[in-house]
């Protein structure tokens, strides 16, 4: 049994890609560039904002012009973070019964700070009690420094903990703080790159999350 689930955001507890895309196609648009569709995006999120601006400019842009794109991401994006995002179905009955059973729940994510704190008290108010957002100076998962910390501040021993995300940078970054891991498949990547990525429990849909956590699921 766990007693902490350390959750991982986007494409794990809500489905942002539709806000996401549109905040980085409005940037490319607005420089002239031509927009992506929304599936791409699905592989270039997981490493953070800057990497998203990175994978979605030409090759070889400048430090300038991935500044100003960045910008106009967040422009768009701090207004438009919660348009099309929602809780992925059974999420929000998942977050519920792990807090009535005194499991403590925690977000680990690449995104900016202040973006999944807002969209986690919109969305979950006090259920979760903790939110590890991306902060200048933090390496940004897989490194598992922003894991360590949160293991630290919740005084959580990390036998304890499960790691929940749906990418290969989630299932690294469990490996890389010694969690075991869960790797969803709702999510915006698929089974084999989170079996390849080292998933020691494989989930298609949340209540395995909770089996898993309670003792009920090997």
């Amino acid at each position: 049994m766990f007693r902490y689930v350390f959750f991982d955001l986007d494409g794990t507890l809500l489905n942002t890609i539709d806000d996401l895309a549109a905040a980085g196609n409005y940037a490319l648009v607005k420089q002239g560039f031509e927009p992506y569709p929304v599936e791409r995006y699905k592989y270039f999120v997981g490493n953070g904002i800057p990497k998203l601006i990175e994978r979605i400019l030409p090759e070889g842009s400048d430090e300038a012009l991935r500044e100003k794109t960045h910008s106009l991401f967040a422009e768009y994006y701090g207004v438009h973070s919660e348009d099309m995002t929602r809780p992925y179905e059974g999420i929000p009955e998942l977050i519920g019964k792990l807090y009535d059973k005194g499991i403590s729940t925690a977000v680990i994510t690449n995104k900016d700070h202040i973006f999944a704190g807002e969209l986690i008290r919109r969305y979950f108010g006090e259920k979760i009690s903790s939110v590890y957002g991306s902060v200048p100076g933090v390496p940004h998962k897989p490194d598992p420094q922003i894991v360590n910390k949160a293991v630290l501040e919740l005084g959580a021993p990390k036998n304890e903990i499960l790691y929940v995300g749906d990418s290969g940078v989630d299932m690294q970054t469990a490996k890389n703080a010694g969690l075991v891991s869960a790797g969803v498949l709702w999510g915006f990547r698929k089974e084999d790159e989170l079996r390849d990525n080292g998933a020691v429990y494989i989930c298609d849909e949340p209540g395995k999350i909770y089996k898993i956590v309670s003792g009920s699921m090997e």
